[in-house]
Protein backbone atom coordinates (compact mmCIF):
# COMPACT_ATOMS: atom_id res chain seq x y z
CA UNK A 1 0.00 0.00 0.00
CA UNK A 2 1.62 3.27 -1.01
CA UNK A 3 -0.10 6.24 0.25
CA UNK A 4 0.42 9.93 -0.96
CA UNK A 5 -1.11 13.35 -1.85
CA UNK A 6 -2.52 14.20 -4.98
CA UNK A 7 -4.21 17.53 -5.26
CA UNK A 8 -4.71 18.20 -1.83
CA UNK A 9 -6.30 14.64 -1.37
CA UNK A 10 -4.88 11.38 0.65
CA UNK A 11 -4.53 8.07 -1.73
CA UNK A 12 -3.29 4.87 -0.57
CA UNK A 13 -3.43 2.55 -3.22
CA UNK A 14 -2.45 -1.17 -3.62
CA UNK A 15 -0.57 -1.12 -6.90
CA UNK A 16 2.77 -2.40 -7.90
CA UNK A 17 5.40 0.48 -6.26
CA UNK A 18 7.25 0.62 -9.60
CA UNK A 19 4.09 1.63 -11.62
CA UNK A 20 5.23 4.88 -13.06
CA UNK A 21 2.98 7.80 -11.44
CA UNK A 22 1.67 8.47 -14.66
CA UNK A 23 0.04 5.34 -15.09
CA UNK A 24 -1.34 5.57 -11.80
CA UNK A 25 -2.82 9.24 -11.94
CA UNK A 26 -4.71 8.20 -15.66
CA UNK A 27 -5.21 4.48 -14.90
CA UNK A 28 -5.98 4.45 -11.54
CA UNK A 29 -7.18 7.74 -10.31
CA UNK A 30 -9.10 8.86 -13.79
CA UNK A 31 -6.91 11.91 -14.51
CA UNK A 32 -6.14 12.30 -17.80
CA UNK A 33 -4.69 15.51 -18.22
CA UNK A 34 -1.56 14.54 -17.71
CA UNK A 35 -0.30 12.72 -21.35
CA UNK A 36 1.97 10.35 -21.80
CA UNK A 37 4.48 11.43 -24.86
CA UNK A 38 7.44 9.16 -25.17
CA UNK A 39 7.89 6.72 -21.96
CA UNK A 40 11.44 7.92 -21.52
CA UNK A 41 11.36 11.25 -19.69
CA UNK A 42 12.51 13.22 -23.00
CA UNK A 43 9.52 15.04 -23.85
CA UNK A 44 7.99 16.75 -20.41
CA UNK A 45 4.08 15.80 -21.86
CA UNK A 46 3.92 13.86 -18.59
CA UNK A 47 5.05 16.56 -16.55
CA UNK A 48 3.69 16.94 -12.88
CA UNK A 49 4.86 18.24 -9.58
CA UNK A 50 6.05 16.14 -6.67
CA UNK A 51 6.75 17.98 -3.89
CA UNK A 52 6.09 21.23 -5.59
CA UNK A 53 8.93 20.56 -8.34
CA UNK A 54 8.62 19.49 -11.79
CA UNK A 55 8.94 15.58 -12.45
CA UNK A 56 8.28 13.19 -15.61
CA UNK A 57 5.56 11.22 -14.25
CA UNK A 58 6.40 8.57 -16.80
CA UNK A 59 9.28 7.15 -15.79
CA UNK A 60 9.24 8.09 -11.42
CA UNK A 61 8.01 4.97 -9.90
CA UNK A 62 5.02 5.88 -7.46
CA UNK A 63 7.16 4.42 -4.33
CA UNK A 64 8.94 7.93 -4.87
CA UNK A 65 5.84 9.51 -3.48
CA UNK A 66 5.35 7.59 -0.62
CA UNK A 67 4.29 10.61 1.71
CA UNK A 68 4.72 13.22 -0.48
CA UNK A 69 2.47 15.78 -2.52
CA UNK A 70 1.95 15.00 -6.43
CA UNK A 71 -0.45 17.97 -8.09
CA UNK A 72 -1.40 17.49 -11.62
CA UNK A 73 -3.38 19.89 -14.39
CA UNK A 74 -5.89 18.99 -12.40
CA UNK A 75 -4.70 20.65 -9.40
CA UNK A 76 -3.89 23.76 -9.80
CA UNK A 77 -5.96 26.56 -10.12
CA UNK A 78 -6.21 30.17 -9.41
CA UNK A 79 -7.04 31.75 -6.09
CA UNK A 80 -10.95 32.06 -6.83
CA UNK A 81 -10.85 28.22 -8.16
CA UNK A 82 -10.99 29.01 -11.17
CA UNK A 83 -8.45 28.54 -14.27
CA UNK A 84 -4.53 30.40 -12.73
CA UNK A 85 -2.74 33.21 -14.47
CA UNK A 86 -0.67 30.87 -16.72
CA UNK A 87 -3.67 29.02 -17.68
CA UNK A 88 -5.88 32.49 -18.31
CA UNK A 89 -2.27 33.24 -20.71
CA UNK A 90 -2.20 30.13 -22.29
CA UNK A 91 -5.76 30.81 -23.95
CA UNK A 92 -4.91 34.60 -23.88
CA UNK A 93 -2.02 33.93 -26.05
CA UNK A 94 -3.53 30.91 -28.17
CA UNK A 95 -0.67 29.07 -27.62
CA UNK A 96 -1.71 25.31 -28.22
CA UNK A 97 -2.32 23.99 -31.62
CA UNK A 98 -2.43 20.70 -31.16
CA UNK A 99 -2.38 21.19 -27.43
CA UNK A 100 -0.94 17.88 -26.80
CA UNK A 101 1.71 18.60 -25.05
CA UNK A 102 0.18 21.48 -23.30
CA UNK A 103 -0.38 20.37 -19.74
CA UNK A 104 3.21 19.51 -19.48
CA UNK A 105 4.28 22.97 -20.45
CA UNK A 106 1.85 24.72 -18.41
CA UNK A 107 3.07 22.73 -15.07
CA UNK A 108 6.56 23.22 -15.99
CA UNK A 109 5.66 26.90 -16.51
CA UNK A 110 3.78 27.07 -13.12
CA UNK A 111 7.02 25.86 -11.12
CA UNK A 112 8.93 28.30 -12.72
CA UNK A 113 6.67 31.17 -11.85
CA UNK A 114 6.34 30.48 -8.63
CA UNK A 115 10.19 29.48 -8.16
CA UNK A 116 10.96 32.86 -10.58
CA UNK A 117 8.10 35.50 -10.61
CA UNK A 118 9.58 37.70 -12.91
CA UNK A 119 12.03 35.10 -15.22
CA UNK A 120 14.14 36.83 -18.33
CA UNK A 121 14.36 34.92 -21.74
CA UNK A 122 16.94 32.76 -20.50
CA UNK A 123 15.48 31.93 -17.68
CA UNK A 124 12.18 30.42 -19.36
CA UNK A 125 14.14 29.09 -21.83
CA UNK A 126 16.14 27.16 -19.21
CA UNK A 127 12.52 26.15 -17.77
CA UNK A 128 11.21 25.14 -20.42
CA UNK A 129 14.15 23.59 -22.13
CA UNK A 130 13.01 19.96 -21.68
CA UNK A 131 9.42 20.21 -22.87
CA UNK A 132 8.98 20.03 -26.40
CA UNK A 133 6.00 21.26 -28.71
CA UNK A 134 6.07 19.23 -31.80
CA UNK A 135 3.85 22.40 -33.05
CA UNK A 136 6.85 24.90 -32.32
CA UNK A 137 4.73 27.52 -30.30
CA UNK A 138 7.90 28.11 -28.04
CA UNK A 139 7.31 31.80 -29.12
CA UNK A 140 4.04 32.04 -27.86
CA UNK A 141 4.95 29.63 -24.78
CA UNK A 142 7.37 32.50 -24.08
CA UNK A 143 4.81 35.11 -24.06
CA UNK A 144 2.43 33.87 -22.63
CA UNK A 145 4.52 32.76 -19.37
CA UNK A 146 5.57 36.90 -19.46
CA UNK A 147 1.67 37.88 -19.68
CA UNK A 148 1.13 35.53 -16.43
CA UNK A 149 4.08 36.89 -14.63
CA UNK A 150 2.79 40.49 -15.70
CA UNK A 151 5.88 41.29 -17.47
CA UNK A 152 4.43 42.00 -20.46
CA UNK A 153 0.43 42.48 -21.95
CA UNK A 154 -1.30 40.09 -23.93
CA UNK A 155 -0.98 40.51 -27.40
CA UNK A 156 -4.21 40.98 -28.10
CA UNK A 157 -7.23 42.43 -26.25
CA UNK A 158 -9.84 40.42 -28.25
CA UNK A 159 -7.90 37.48 -27.30
CA UNK A 160 -7.43 38.18 -23.37
CA UNK A 161 -11.37 38.58 -23.19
Amino acid sequence: MITFTINGEQQSLDVDPAMPILWVVREKLGMTGTKFGCGIAQCGACTVHLDGEPIRSCSMPLAAAEGREITTIEGISGEDGGINAVQEAWISEQVPQCGYCQSGQIMAATALLRDNPSPGDADIDAAMSGNICRCGTYKRIRQAIKVAAGIEQPSSEETAA
